[in-house]
């Protein structure tokens, strides 16, 4: 069990909580701001709007929108180089997961100098960095409350995983109104990231009771929302309850840990660059067919949770049911195959399941799977998803 549990020091939601933008760097005297984003937040008009709104306030602000899908290393230099350059004493962190993991590294960087490897790994960064506001537009990776960052490095073609308190942000700002205008292929790929958060989060080995009713609520919440926000865009009742699933299940699994799902997700990332949320979300049956025998009672829980079966039935059939549940999530939703995947080449992907083996073990999550498998059982699991 792991006796740490660590999330921002403040946390608001509902919708307008994006307004408590320039009051959370009011408290805290801070007058010169890194707004770190990407390219779609800039076309859609809100980073300019959130921009004007800091600067209206008097506040100087300069604008970093060039992190990519799955930030790289260069991606963050280039960050902290422009943070220099403005002398920011904030980082401002709008978007998905990506934009958020490349602030947390860009806002340790002043205290805790590049090479960006040497943060690998758990508990790598000594010392605290500049305050960190987190905004996410996604209801999917939970990067907001947690204090893990993935940034790729892409001269060896792996996902570097940092954890470490001072990665977490200073205040999270949870404001489901901006995503009522996620497109539904996001909403479906981040919706079932979440829901591998919060069933990674209550099945680690290094689950506590902190971070279990986390982890519940999140699968609760998904099982409610997720398909009606899919098919509904606009209803804000279920993009309601999917950011509030997104963020408890970021508290829970930066708190317990992920397990193999997320190992094996990053190499095809790092490799193929695939979307997080869209790989995990291809591999999350698959691995759960692998998984149960493990921890079965705490799969059957997960199952009549999400409503997928009678209360009463045997923990066994239970956890059938939950594997037969997602893989007929994904087809409700349109979620593909790795073979259906339009980046994902057969040949190239057969000969590189070794690496990502490898590097799936190498990241260390696996290693809290309730299964914890052997190189040769993630290839057989990457052929069987495939």
């Amino acid at each position: 069990m792991n006796p740490h549990f660590n999330i921002p020091s403040t946390v608001i939601t509902g919708p307008g909580a994006l307004q408590q933008l320039v009051p959370q760097l009011r408290r805290r005297d801070l007058q010169r701001v890194l707004l770190v984003t990407d390219a779609y937040m800039v076309a859609s008009g809100l980073a300019p709007r959130v921009a004007a709104e800091l600067v209206d306030a008097g506040l100087v602000v300069e604008l970093f929108s060039e992190v990519q899908p799955d930030p790289s290393e260069e991606n963050v230099l280039a960050g902290f180089a422009r943070l220099q350059a403005c002398g920011a004493q904030a980082v401002v962190a709008l978007g998905g997961g990506s934009p958020i993991d490349c602030a947390k590294v860009i806002a340790i960087l002043p205290t805790n100098p590049p090479p960006l490897a040497r943060f690998m790994g758990r508990h790598r960064v000594p010392n605290a960095g500049l305050p960190l506001i987190a905004i996410p537009t996604t209801a999917g990776t939970g990067s907001e409350v947690t204090k893990v960052a993935i940034i790729t490095d892409t001269r060896n073609d792996v996902k570097m995983m940092m954890l470490d308190p001072h990665l977490l942000p200073t205040a999270a700002l949870v404001d489901y109104e901006l995503t009522l205008s996620m497109p539904a292929s996001l909403t479906a790929a981040v919706g079932v990231d979440t829901l591998t958060h919060g069933i990674e989060a209550y099945v680690s080995r290094l689950a506590t009771p902190l971070t279990d009713p986390l982890a519940l609520s999140c699968i609760r919440l998904v099982g409610e929302h997720l398909e009606t926000a899919w098919r509904e865009p606009g209803n804000r009742s279920a993009r309601e309850g999917m950011m509030l699933a997104a963020t408890q299940g970021g508290m829970a699994f930066a708190n317990s840990s992920v397990a193999l799902v997320h190992g094996m997700s990053r190499p095809i990332g790092a490799l193929f660059h695939v979307p997080h949320g869209i790989s995990n979300a291809m591999l999350l049956p698959t691995v759960t067919r692998f998984s149960v025998a493990g921890a079965v009672g705490r799969y059957a829980i997960i199952a009549r949770t999400l409503g997928w079966t009678h209360p009463d039935i045997r923990d066994e059939e239970a956890t059938a049911a939950l594997v037969d549940g997602l893989e007929a999530l994904n087809r409700r939703l349109n979620i593909p195959r790795l073979r259906d995947y339009p980046k994902l080449d057969k040949y190239r992907f057969s000969g590189l399941v070794e690496k990502m083996a490898a590097d799936a073990l190498a990241s260390g999550s696996p290693q809290n799977n309730p299964v914890v498998p052997t190189s040769g059982q993630i290839v057989a699991l990457y052929q069987a998803a495939w």
